[in-house]
């Protein structure tokens, strides 16, 4: 495959470069003018106001991608975007559409994942902004369900090649069929370079039954041996009937498989390395194949000592030999060999014959061979982003090669690793669908309870909760990490591994106190067994903290989140990008829950300059490094800030991962939260209707998350003169927090805060100053006296006293918590509730879901 390159051209009416991918020119391209004129008036076909996709339908070598690769050079000139896309299996699609996102304007795919930046890329084409004339060229779409939904129906072009005739049933196709006779004639011509006679040329295309492959490797040979037309119908003769006898490759045109064979023998003949190199390809996908590949996968591969002839280690090994033989398959058209892109690829029709020609204990142990190359190929941690492109050139070999089969320990650990490449790039499908592959095949083969098998479904669950099937996560992760146990021991790499995992499956239940309970075991294992500064141990060190945040010990949280930041920070190697911005963002988290609202904006800032500069506006990362630093800005009293950055942050989640993710929806919380902080109130209560409801869909009807929202809603309700309602949904959430974290936690108080002001507003002050008293004494216990939601429920307390005639105790109150701010009076820049408290009025405690 070419690599990116871009092309000017000298056209009045249109952008003066084309942004281009598509493979190299095919020199020997000739004839089919017809089906050019047909393909061009075909795909201008104008149907409903948008340009109709069409399909180039036909046998495996009659020259569908060559004719598709012709038109995309010939009229590149009438378009400002040529893309070209492998559909042959569907994991190939999405990341094909997401490199051209940086070309459209649009975040790349390392910053929002590969599905989500494959869909903006869909949406970009689909609107015409900011390129109205495209064309995108689906190469061997096999399956139509498969790619089209990935099919933007917009002012460009779509063009597809595929050997399904099912294509007609939803796009124009036309059919491509053998050449005529004429346009073989002038094929051979032009590939042998010389003058052929017409009798020669057209008995030779007969024999070859006018397909272009065979022309083509027919040709190749003639010119490079410079065998005679003669010779060589004698020698396809002598194939073809040995072809007969054995009856092989009878699903291919016998045309096709005889020429190959004469190809093969001749090159057999004059470089035998050469042939164990392309037999070694036909186990690869069709799809290009680094070459890079074969330099490092070689080391791995075993020697060969029961032969005589080179083993494929050296021939791989040796740069000279190597280079001789690709250089060999060129010439006699048995392999296309890109050196811009350095690839080589084969056509899946002689990748076919090739194995088709193997014994079956030859098959296996080439299969065996290119296993051993894939996994030698790559590094051993996929979480270091400066690595994924040496993942993603080998991902779509997994199945064509019959990867999940192997049960060599290097080519499963190969296998997990691009599931977690995958993942970690947010292709979280096709993830998923990797490793349930591999879970069915590897079961089958040595038992549900091997170590392989279990450390598969530890990587599923991690793809589960990515996926918010939480329920699912939970399940799954509870039985593994106890088989492991049980088989593996406690202290197993693997074990911790998985465990750690389940700490986020335990928070998204809502299991607060059992997440930190796994994770201070498994930290303290991974500090017995990896160090204090290993990447795992810093890892769970930061899971941990997380732990002490969601069951209201902030003090602990900011010293192992600080702790965390200073060790990862100093790391040499292991530490990607990724998860020190998330550490950073905790870090600034932790001070903001604290009550230090200013150092949490300062550092917050910086975490989100550092994501903005060292990811992207739209990595995961950055974005809830940019929801933490709005809530801060909006406790700050920073509420233009906090309104900017939480309208911006809410509207890139919703773009790149949807209404129902639950990061989105903490992202809607927290604008409606500082709607309502602003005045905005009927904003934030339509925001928070909307997405209230949603918290239980995803996270369950009694995670705390669910209740704390609906108090935020309750809030609302009582601005918007129904504090009925709002004391309704107040005491059913409080009744539910009790249940599952206790009243002696951050959130149940919080609800009870927002309960008294309930009472309050329904007259009831007795019943709020009760209330308000029982919740002062837990918050001076739990939080700490100077802390912003005790100062708070002081302050309304002190209210609820002067209500029901207590005015020396409200006076006593109020004057002990105004004397506990740093300095007297305030200003409409300090934070909202601060200022509150000072005019007298009542402070409601919102809530903003922290990330699981």
């Amino acid at each position: 495959m070419a690599e990116l390159s871009r092309t000017a051209h000298a056209v009045p009416d249109r952008q003066p470069d084309v942004w281009e991918r598509v493979p190299a020119r095919n020199r020997n391209f000739t004839g089919r003018e017809d089906l050019l004129v047909k393909l061009r008036q075909g795909i201008s076909t104008v149907t409903a106001v948008v340009p109709q996709p069409q399909a180039l339908q036909g046998l495996g070598g009659v020259g569908k991608t060559q004719l598709a690769v012709e038109y995309a050079h010939r009229y590149r000139s009438h378009y400002d975007l040529v893309w070209w896309i492998p559909s042959d299996q569907r994991v190939l699609v999405p990341p094909a559409l997401a490199m051209m996102a940086p070309v459209l304007g649009l975040p790349p795919a390392s910053a929002t994942g590969v599905e989500e930046a494959a869909e903006a890329v869909r949406r970009a084409l689909q609107s015409g902004e900011p390129y109205h004339r495209w064309l995108l060229i689906f190469d061997n779409a096999e399956e139509p369900g498969d790619i089209e939904a990935f099919i933007p129906r917009g002012p460009g072009h779509v063009l597809i090649t595929s050997r399904n005739p099912q294509w007609e049933n939803h796009f124009e196709t036309l059919q491509v069929d053998v050449f005529s006779r004429e346009e073989s004639v002038d094929f051979l011509r032009k590939r042998l370079n010389r003058e052929l006679p017409e009798r020669d040329a057209s008995l030779l295309a007969d024999k070859l039954g006018d397909l272009p492959l065979a022309l083509e490797q027919a040709g190749a040979l003639q010119y490079e041996t410079g065998m005679s037309v003669d010779e060589y119908i004698e020698q396809l003769e002598q194939e073809t009937r040995r072809l007969l006898n054995v009856n092989r490759a009878s699903a291919y045109p016998m045309s096709m498989t005889a020429a190959w064979r004469v190809s093969v023998t001749q090159l057999e003949d004059r470089l035998p390395e050469a042939i164990k190199v392309l037999r070694c390809c036909a186990f690869f996908g069709p799809e290009p194949i680094p070459r890079d590949v074969f330099r490092k996968g070689s080391r791995i591969l075993p020697q060969d000592e029961n032969t005589t002839d080179l083993p494929l280690s050296a021939i791989l090994s040796d740069p000279i030999t190597l280079s001789k033989a690709l250089g060999e398959l060129r010439r006699f058209a048995l392999a296309r060999i890109d050196p811009q892109s350095r690839t080589i690829q084969v056509h899946r029709l002689v990748q076919a014959l090739l194995r088709d020609d193997l014994t079956e204990a030859d098959k296996q142990r080439t299969r065996h061979e290119v296993h051993l190359l894939l996994a030698g190929a790559v590094p051993p941690r996929p979480e270091l982003t400066g690595r994924w492109e040496e993942f993603e050139e080998l991902v779509a070999h997994i199945v064509p090669s019959g990867l999940a089969e192997c049960s060599a320990s290097q080519v499963r650990e190969f296998a997990l690793n691009c599931v977690r490449y995958l993942y970690e790039r947010g292709n979280y499908q096709p993830a998923l669908d990797f490793v349930d592959g591999f879970i069915e095949m590897w079961s089958t083969a040595d038992g549900p309870l091997h170590k392989d098998v279990l450390v598969a479904q530890t990587h599923r669950c991690n793809i589960l909760r990515a996926l918010g099937r939480y329920t699912e996560d939970y399940e799954t992760g509870r039985d593994t990490l106890g088989k492991m146990r049980e088989s593996l021991g406690w202290e197993h790499p693997d074990t911790l591994w998985a465990a750690n995992g389940h700490g986020g499956a335990l928070r998204a239940r809502g299991d607060f106190r059992a997440a930190r309970e796994l994770d201070e075991s498994t930290m303290a294992a991974y500090q017995k067994t990896r160090g204090p500064a290993h990447p795992d141990t810093l890892r769970a060190m930061h899971n941990l903290s997380h732990d002490y945040a969601l069951t209201s010990n902030y003090t602990r949280a900011r010293e192992l989140h600080q702790k965390t930041f200073r060790e990862q920070s100093a790391a040499n190697e292991g530490v990607g990008r990724n998860a020190l911005l998330l550490s950073w963002t905790g870090l600034a988290r932790a001070l903001r829950l604290s009550g230090y609202y200013a150092e949490a904006c300062d550092f917050g800032q910086e975490a989100f300059e550092y994501g903005m500069q060292q990811l992207s506006l739209d990595h995961l990362a950055t974005l809830l490094a940019a929801k933490d630093l709005s809530i801060a800005h909006r406790r700050a009293g920073d509420l233009a800030e906090a309104l900017d950055l939480a309208r911006g942050t809410h509207a890139r989640f919703q773009r790149i991962f949807g209404d129902g993710h639950p990061d989105t929806m903490a992202a809607a919380v927290n604008l409606s939260n500082t709607l309502r902080t602003v005045g905005e109130t009927d904003q934030a209560f339509e925001i928070a209707q909307e997405v209230v409801p949603r918290y239980p869909l995803v996270f369950g009807e009694r995670h705390p998350f669910t209740h704390a929202c609906r108090s935020n809603l309750a809030i609302l309700h009582r601005l918007c003169g129904n504090a009925d309602k709002a004391r309704a949904l107040d005491e059913a959430a409080l009744a539910g927090l009790d249940e599952t974290i206790g009243r002696n936690h951050h959130y149940s108080l919080a609800c009870a805060v927002n309960l008294a002001n309930d009472l309050a507003v329904l007259e009831e002050p007795a019943r709020a100053r009760k209330l308000g008293e029982e919740t002062l004494d837990q918050l001076r216990k739990v939080l700490g006296e100077e802390h912003h939601l005790t100062l708070a429920c002081a302050a309304n307390l002190a209210l609820d006293l002067r209500a029901v005639g207590a005015d020396k105790e409200a006076d006593l109150l109020r004057a002990d918590t105004l004397s506990r701010f740093e300095q007297p009076g305030v200003s409409a820049t300090d934070p909202p509730d601060f200022v509150a408290i000072y005019e007298g009025r009542r402070v409601n405690a919102d809530f903003d879901p922290p990330p699981i």
